[in-house]
């Protein structure tokens, strides 16, 4: 009798599933931007599907995320219950800031989305189509200004790809980083800038509402539910994706890692998650392991590439 009540405890302990973990998760800008709502439906998905009792978003804003990204290397070191977002911006920062701490000092996980680039302009701006602004561009490059995220971000890179197709020096743009979305989209609404550009979601509502004029969008094929034109159709030979991914500390044992991965696959494979990227209008770019290692090392020497293109890495 005593074997057999033992026997049942064991089963019964092997039939509890695991304790789900707790997770901070650092979003390395200010609130309001992509990587901070990136943070927050991970946040929010991960605790209603029941992946994490417990999540927490903390920003650490500056420097295209290399403040946060250097914060997150030394601090957490071998901590499994710590993420940051991280992503295409963050790799043209790291390189025009020459960043001491780059992504490998992180343990890379996953990307998770992708998103087309917004060119709008307030809905009071002369200017009513893309031909207008890059009209504008050309008379003269300074006088047009161009709100984004951080310098040398996907939104720079955009801005360059775009002067340098319309026949324009890309390093006479005048760009103005903001470290969030908040304060670029402030910037935008108050005409305080020529145009704004940044990932669709950030400007979605207001777009929605008229306040802001939908210009462009950076896709190479027209997106389902957008009324806009690519940039391909305005005559501009230019297609920029955004892309985010989630990263793990630095020192983390291989179980570490594959227990994290597992947590932000069933995250990725969720309908909750599906939902998200649907409403954000973020595509599913979903990719782990190996293969992300490998296409993270191509991003990382494109963009460099592109970066002394237009001049900002020499």
């Amino acid at each position: 009798m005593k074997h057999f009540f033992y026997a049942t405890m064991i089963a019964g302990a092997l039939a509890l599933p695991a304790s789900a973990a707790d997770y901070t998760i650092i979003a390395p800008a200010g609130p309001g931007g992509g990587w901070d709502q990136t943070a927050r439906s991970i946040q929010s998905v991960m605790q209603q599907e029941g992946i994490s009792n417990n999540v927490q978003v903390v920003n650490v804003p500056g420097a295209g995320g290399t403040i946060g990204l250097a914060q997150f290397a030394s601090q957490q070191k071998g901590k499994d219950d710590a993420l940051i977002v991280g992503g295409y911006v963050m790799v043209g920062a790291i390189l025009t800031n020459k960043s001491p701490v780059t992504l490998k000092d992180v343990t890379p996980i996953a990307r998770l989305t992708g998103e087309y680039e917004a060119i709008v302009v307030p809905a009071s701006s002369p200017l009513k189509t893309m031909g207008d602004l890059i009209e504008a561009l050309k008379k003269d490059p300074g006088a047009v200004s161009w709100a984004g995220g951080s310098a040398g971000g996907t939104d720079h890179i955009a801005v360059g790809l775009i002067a340098k197709a319309a026949g324009v020096d890309p390093t006479k743009i005048n760009y103005i980083a903001y470290s969030g979305g908040g304060e670029a989209l402030a910037a935008i609404l108050g005409s305080q800038v020529t145009a704004g550009i940044s990932g669709y979601g950030e400007f979605e509502s207001q777009v929605q509402s008229g306040a802001l004029r939908l210009l462009a969008m950076s896709s190479a094929e027209p997106i389902e539910g957008i009324d806009a034109p690519t940039l391909k159709e305005s005559g501009l030979d230019v297609v920029v994706e955004n892309w985010r991914m989630l990263a793990a500390a630095p020192g983390i044992t291989d179980e570490q890692k594959a227990a994290i991965s597992a947590d932000v696959e069933k995250l990725a494979q969720s309908e909750a998650w599906q939902e998200v990227l649907q409403t954000k209008g973020w595509q599913d770019t979903y990719l782990s392991g190996e293969a992300f290692d490998k296409q993270l090392d191509a991003d990382i020497a494109a963009t460099e590439s592109i970066l002394k293109e237009i001049g900002l890495v020499q």
